[in-house]
């Protein structure tokens, strides 16, 4: 199915009669390769002025086939949207290997090989349609926040380096083949803002509409992202993009983000999508939580109607998300509710007019 329209037509069918199912960590099936610089490098980079281990976006540019055969796992397990590897392709991220130039070129690559996975599975599975997420990253910047404990007014980028920067990552995505866009892993929403503005003017500028996915990150207990806002100011302050889902991934796992998602559940005028690490992490760094331990948190998310869709963040694994889709499969999407129109504001703390 080559026509964006009609898939996109399909995904917005398929969200009303299921719950849809997000794929896993990339970064976690790339390290079980145990990759050395010199594959990071590939042919093209051999001689590249610095060291690019751990730029993973970059391997959807050197080793392709690994890229892919990720995808076509996480396809296998059940995924129906599946995100690009692209967490940190834009210019700003790439800077720190002095790659900033090929910030369009990885964006595109990487929606290619997620759409050619995705068209593979289509031929040996007719009617089976499923869809390329295309992935924004938070960068490495915040716009909200000083680097410089000596100097709180300084910022590391602004808002408009932030909007040249994620215009060209979207540009890329959906030349590639990419069927949604997904703003993740927010921990600023000055920075969040930024990417659904550029989304806004690329998509006019292109003519097309497209789904707009929205997922911040609850970093502690305190139950704020990093720039501060709780879960309902957080909402509010990106509710005006109208998206086609709202929701949290990455930092916590399912039972520490129960409370956010059920206040999410309650709020949120779209559908809510949630992708939890695999539990927290142990004290070598690493993710404990089988599939099965995760699969029975979020099933029970499921159970009382508080998500449209689900996946996995950090730790986990093909195997999780094929027991995440299992547990879910006789499951109805949450209904999203119709609240009375108020006017809605946000600071760090959510305000609602009497």
């Amino acid at each position: 199915m080559n026509d964006r329209q009609t898939r996109i037509d399909l995904l917005y069918k398929r969200a009303a009669e299921k719950i849809l199912i997000l794929d896993g960590a990339m970064g976690t099936m790339i390290q079980k390769h145990k990759l050395d610089e010199a594959d990071y490098r590939g042919t093209r980079f051999a001689d590249w002025k610095q060291d690019v281990k751990g730029n993973n976006d970059l391997l959807s540019l050197t080793q392709p086939q690994i890229i892919k055969d990720i995808h076509s796992q996480y396809i296998a397990a059940g995924a129906d949207l599946n995100g690009t590897n692209t967490f940190s392709a834009t210019t700003i991220a790439q800077a720190d290997y002095g790659m900033e130039e090929l910030a369009y070129e990885i964006n595109y690559a990487s929606a290619k090989l997620a759409r050619e996975a995705c068209d593979e599975w289509e031929a040996t599975h007719p009617g089976d349609v499923r869809f390329v997420n295309g992935a924004i990253g938070p960068t490495n910047r915040t716009a909200s926040i000083s680097p410089d404990v000596n100097n709180p007014g300084y910022r590391g980028v602004t808002f408009d380096e932030l909007r040249i920067a994620y215009k060209e990552a979207a540009n890329g995505l959906l030349d590639g083949g990419a069927d949604t866009l997904l703003v993740e892993t927010i921990f600023d929403t000055l920075n969040a803002k930024a990417a659904l503005f550029a989304i806004d003017e690329v998509l006019e500028e292109r003519g097309e509409k497209v789904p707009v996915m929205i997922s911040g990150t609850i970093t502690d207990a305190s139950g704020r992202t990093l720039s501060g806002q709780t879960t309902e100011a957080f909402y509010n302050s990106v509710r005006h993009a109208r998206p086609f889902s709202i929701g949290l991934n990455c930092a916590l796992g399912a039972e520490q983000l129960r409370p956010y998602v059920v206040e999410l559940s309650r709020i949120a005028e779209c559908r809510v999508s949630v992708y939890p690490n695999a539990g927290l992490p142990n004290e070598f760094g690493e993710y404990d939580q089988t599939d099965n331990e995760m699969a029975a948190l979020v099933r029970e998310w499921a159970e009382k109607g508080f998500i449209n869709l689900l996946g996995g963040c950090c730790g986990t694994t093909p195997a999780h998300i094929k027991a995440i889709a299992h547990a879910v499969k006789d499951c109805k999407p949450r209904l999203v509710p119709k609240l009375t129109p108020k006017m809605r504001l946000s600071g760090l703390e959510p305000f609602e007019a009497a």
